[in-house]
């Protein structure tokens, strides 16, 4: 019966670039001495990892795999720590000193900006390194998008109410990181001659009222700001408004 093992310290999944070495940590309290062994799994492949019977597991990144650790006393109780995920990262950040890395959140992909029919999936991806693994949260306009808390976001069928400026937050026990804000347009898409035609009406009737909005959120010595984001989107609405034609630039 399990009971009689009780794991105090559980692996923690970690999200690193390849070639990084860093150490998994399992701990186990038990009426017995206690006996560790380390599985790993990849591509649906699980087997035992020859040598690895301590608590801790050092691993040279290469590989996404998962990993899971197994404690059994002398009285044939087993347990089965949790399964962890060490996701590799083929390319290092650009200025990223492994030796200088604590462990706090880096984005390695940014969302791209996108322009989606009505009603067409819309999709946007980030990527961070960490250790722990970090955390997502994604926001629209500044605000937080409650269901939108993975790597990917995804809405099967955009509605204009999607448009707007997204970024996302990952974050860990060591701190947090904002990906870049990217414009998403989401709309009917015209067929090529009223396209023209409405080029045509648009350009004879510009008048010059011409806005330029530059919002900077990533300063090198200072923690990136949220609110240039929200702010140059307001004004640039506010701005329209007004009859101008607006270009909005971030960073």
């Amino acid at each position: 019966f399990s009971a009689a093992i009780a794991i105090t310290e559980q692996p923690v999944s970690v999200s690193v670039p390849v070639g990084y070495s860093f150490t998994l940590r399992c701990r186990a309290e038990g009426r017995t001495s206690l006996q560790y062994q380390w599985f790993c799994q990849h591509q649906s492949v699980c087997h035992p990892i020859p040598g690895a019977t301590k608590q801790d597991l050092p691993i040279t990144a290469q590989q996404t795999q998962l990993y899971t650790c197994r404690i059994n006393d002398v009285y044939k109780n087993a347990i089965f720590s949790d399964w962890v995920k060490v996701e590799v990262h083929q390319c290092v950040a650009r200025g990223l000193p492994p030796q200088l890395w604590r462990g706090e959140p880096v984005i390695v992909l940014n969302p791209t900006e996108q322009r989606v029919e009505v009603g067409k999936p819309l999709q946007l991806q980030c990527a961070a390194m960490g250790i722990p693994a970090p955390s997502y949260q994604w926001y629209q306009n500044g605000n937080l998008l409650e269901h939108q808390k993975k790597k990917k976001l995804w809405i099967t069928h955009a509605k204009v109410s999607d448009s707007g400026t997204y970024l996302c937050c990952a974050s860990n026990s060591h701190g947090e990181h904002w990906t870049n804000a990217v414009d998403i347009h989401i709309g009917e898409t015209l067929p090529p001659a009223e396209h023209l035609q409405l080029c045509c009406l648009v350009f004879p009737l510009a008048t010059g009222k011409i806005a330029l909005l530059v919002g900077n959120n990533r300063y090198q010595h200072h923690p990136n700001l949220m609110a240039p984001v929200t702010d140059v989107f307001e004004l640039s609405l506010l701005l329209e408004q007004l009859g101008f034609q607006v270009v909005s630039l971030l960073d």
